[in-house]
C-alpha cells in the first residue's frame, strides 16, 4: 500500500493538504482536510512534498492605482512558457521518521521514487536487490516531467549492500536514439547516513542520485568496404584480419574456465590483491565474450571458495547481461562449490 495512516496528503483536484485517517482498501481510503473527513480514490492524492520545496512561494503583489482598460498595453505572448527544464532522470528517497525513545527523530525507512525531469515517456524495467538477491522488480512507465512511487525501502536495509539496476527504453520508438539505456547504483551506508543529516540542516525533503542525464543518440554503425586502404594501420603495428576471417583469430572454444590466478599468470608475486582480481575479472570477459561469439549453450567458470569476492563480482555482472538465461553455484564432485555455470540464451 503507498499510503499509511498518518501520511500527509494532497488533495490533486483542489491542491489541498491534508492527512490519512483510515485505509479502506487498496484503492480507497478516509482523509482529513480543513477538518472535513471524507473517502477518495488513491490515484486522486499524492504526497505534497514535492510540490512543497519545488515551488517558490507566493509572494503578493504591492498594491497599485487603479488601471483602466484602455491604459493596460496588450501583453506579448511568451515562446518559453511551455518549456520546462531538462534535468535528467533521478532516483530519489524520501525518509519518513519516528521518534525514539529520547524523542529525537530518526528514520524509519525510505520511500523510494523515480522522478523524470525530461521531455521524454520512458518505460522502465526496476530490480531492487538486497545482499545479492533480487528483492522487488517492477516495469512500468514514468511521462516526462513526472515522477512514480516504486516502493519502501527499510532504513535498516542499507546495512545489506543495496543495489538498483534500472533499464530504461522510449515509449515512443526513435530510430535516432539507443534502444535503452542501462544504469545502476549501489548505496553506501556511511554515505546515506551523512545525507540524511545533510538534508536535517538544509530542511530539504529528500535524497536524489541521477541515474540519466540525458537520453542517448544511436551509435553510428560504420560499415568498412572491402576495398578500404588499412595500410596505415599495419604501419602502425596493428594487426589487420578480415572480417569473415575473424573468429580464426580467436582462441579455441573452452566450456571450462579456470581462473586461479596462478593459472592466468606465471608471476603472481608481489600482486596486491586488488591487481589479483582485475586480472582475473578479464580474463573472465575475454571467455565470456568467446563464449558468446561462439554462442556457446553454457560455460562454466572456476573461481574458488576462499573469501567469495571473484565470485561475488562475476555473479553481479551475470545479472546484467542479456545473453545470460542463467547461472546456478552448486555442489559439482570436479569444483565443489568452486564453480558456476553459465546457461546463455540467444
Amino acid at each position: 500500500m503507498k499510503y499509511q495512516v498518518g501520511d500527509e496528503i494532497l488533495v490533486l483536484q483542489t491542491n489541498e493538504e491534508g492527512r490519512v485517517l483510515e485505509i479502506m482498501d487498496d484503492q480507497m481510503v478516509i482523509v482529513e482536510v480543513r477538518g472535513v473527513k471524507f473517502p477518495i480514490y488513491i490515484d486522486q492524492i499524492d504526497f505534497p512534498y514535492f510540490k512543497r520545496f519545488s515551488q517558490k512561494p507566493v509572494v503578493p503583489a504591492p498594491k497599485k492605482d487603479k488601471v483602466f482598460i484602455d491604459q493596460i498595453p496588450v501583453e506579448k505572448k511568451s515562446q518559453t512558457n511551455h518549456i520546462k527544464a531538462e534535468n535528467g532522470v533521478w532516483l530519489t528517497l524520501l525518509p519518513k521518521y519516528a521518534l525514539d525513545e529520547f524523542g529525537d527523530d530518526i528514520v524509519d525507512y525510505f520511500k523510494v521514487y523515480l522522478v523524470n525531469q525530461t521531455s521524454d515517456n520512458l518505460l522502465y524495467y526496476y530490480q531492487y536487490e538486497k545482499n545479492g538477491q533480487v528483492s522487488f522488480e517492477l516495469k512500468s512507465e514514468v511521462l516526462a516531467h513526472k515522477d512514480v512511487y516504486i516502493h519502501d525501502m527499510d532504513f535498516s536495509d542499507l546495512n545489506d549492500y543495496p543495489h538498483f539496476s534500472v533499464e530504461f527504453s522510449l515509449s515512443k520508438k526513435d530510430d535516432s536514439r539507443a534502444e535503452y539505456f542501462e544504469t545502476q547504483l549501489k548505496l553506501k551506508p556511511r554515505q546515506v547516513f551523512n545525507k540524511v543529516e545533510e538534508i536535517k540542516d538544509k530542511n530539504e525533503p529528500t535524497i536524489s542520485y541521477s541515474l540519466l542525464e540525458k537520453y542517448p543518440a544511436r551509435e553510428k554503425q560504420v560499415k568498412a568496404s572491402d576495398n578500404m586502404d588499412l595500410s596505415s594501420l599495419t604501419k602502425l603495428g596493428y594487426k589487420v584480419v578480415p572480417a569473415k576471417k575473424f573468429k580464426e583469430t580467436l582462441p579455441a572454444v573452452r566450456s571450462v574456465v579456470d581462473l586461479h590466478i596462478d593459472k592466468i599468470t606465471d608471476n603472481p608475486k608481489g600482486l596486491s590483491h586488488f591487481e589479483m582480481l582485475q586480472l582475473q575479472l578479464r580474463e573472465f570477459e575475454k571467455w565470456y565474450e568467446i563464449a558468446v561469439i561462439n554462442r556457446q549453450p553454457n560455460l562454466i567458470v572456476i573461481h574458488g571458495v576462499g573469501k567469495g569476492k571473484l565470485k561475488e563480482e562475476i555473479h553481479q555482472l551475470l545479472k546484467n547481461r542479456k545473453e545470460v538465461k542463467s547461472f546456478v553455484n552448486q555442489f559439482d564432485a570436479r569444483f565443489g562449490f568452486g564453480a558456476t555455470e553459465i546457461f546463455f540464451q540467444y
